[in-house]
């Protein structure tokens, strides 16, 4: 999507105030993670200050106030913030993984609520793990039904948050972004599988049982067992490229008919067994050894992560978006991967930041 210029931004009434250089504000929780630093360079090349919130940034989820103050007279609010799901499901990290999404979220919904001049659009982060377990057709947001267990709990917990309440002046966004192709650590996971010759079908099946899945918060779903299907090595791989992601947010943040939640997903979704053969090609493997469920379990505990990533059968399509006319720019897994592959880490520095980011009269008192 093409930039969107300060006059046809005034034009079209997606500014309603500026900074005292004459910028619009975008207020961005989570801009550490690859998601966030590429969303920050989108909007800072689109003209935007900068306000980040955050552990480390100026305004800190500690100081309510600092927070209100940064979201006061914003044009854009993007939440991305949220404890990494790359861990083991430790009862300490499902509940960090829980609060820290949905404590976020209450604390920006609060602050919009209390803004004088509260933001027009609100994008937040949420997952395309909300919807079950689907190798018989996909889920749009029209037809799509949620499923149960932890993530599925975690991802509900977190949109009734974001869409508590009532914020006339501000439109919400869930964004359901299925696994972003990336510099991010479910990329080089599954890249990292491939080049260590670990790159063949993941067939799900018998695991040993475990409870790291149940239900959590105050409306847990789910038996409490690992759920195992019978798949062939054919669960569903929903997925979207980064660049598409950023473009999807520019997108929704300039259509205002465009809220409530939103698949961000390639058109196109893999099944497992074609996304291994094309990481082996990407990687140049010769060879990938499949895998039984029950010995990926063994090798996430070593990577202290968890097998849902792979044998969750995602299969999502991004109904919104396309029927509101957007155009994804990457829609072949192949090209995707390929296009990331050995690409470096390229974060806007601390100066980068400096230079974009309303910090002098927004900053956290702490």
């Amino acid at each position: 999507m093409e930039q969107v210029s300060f006059l046809n931004m005034f034009r079209n009434g997606y500014c309603r105030l500026m900074d005292d250089r004459g910028r619009p504000i975008a207020v961005i929780a989570g801009a550490s993670g690859f998601v966030g630093r590429a969303v920050a360079e989108a909007l800072a090349a689109d003209g935007y200050t900068l306000r980040l919130i955050g552990r480390s940034e100026s305004v800190r989820w500690s100081d309510p106030d600092a927070v209100r103050h940064a979201v006061d007279g914003a044009d854009v609010v993007v939440n991305l913030a949220g404890k990494s799901v790359n861990c083991r499901y430790t009862d300490r990290n499902r509940e960090a993984i829980l609060e820290s999404r949905v404590s976020t979220t209450r604390a920006l919904r609060e602050a919009i609520a209390g803004a004088d001049s509260p933001p027009r659009v609100w994008l937040n982060a949420s997952t395309a793990t909300i919807y079950r377990h689907s190798m018989d057709r996909p889920n749009t947001e029209a037809d799509g039904e949620l499923g149960t267990g932890f993530s599925v709990d975690v991802a509900a917990a977190w949109e009734r948050e974001l869409f508590a309440g009532s914020l006339p002046r501000t439109r919400r966004a869930a964004l359901r972004m299925a696994i972003v192709i990336g510099d991010g650590p479910a990329t080089r996971m599954l890249l990292g599988l491939a080049r260590a010759g670990l790159g063949g079908t993941q067939f799900d099946g018998w695991c040993p049982p475990h409870r790291r899945y149940r239900g959590i918060g105050d409306r847990p779903t789910g038996s409490g067992r690992a759920p195992w299907h019978r798949t062939g090595g054919r669960q569903r791989f929903s997925w979207v490229h980064l660049g598409d992601v950023v473009a999807a947010i520019r997108f929704i943040r300039d259509d205002d008919s465009l809220s409530g939640p939103i698949n961000i997903a390639a058109p196109q979704p893999s099944d497992n067994r074609t996304l291994m053969r094309t990481l082996r090609d990407v990687v140049g493997a010769p060879i990938g050894l499949p895998t039984r469920r029950w010995m990926l379990e063994l090798g996430m505990w070593a990577l202290r992560s968890e097998s849902e990533l792979v044998m969750k059968s995602r299969w999502v399509l991004p109904g919104a978006l396309t029927d509101a006319g957007f155009t994804f720019a990457h829609t072949g897994l192949r090209a995707a991967l390929q296009d990331v592959r050995g690409k470096a880490r390229s974060p806007l520095t601390r100066t980068d930041f400096a230079a974009v980011t309303d910090r002098k009269s927004h900053a956290s008192d702490e």
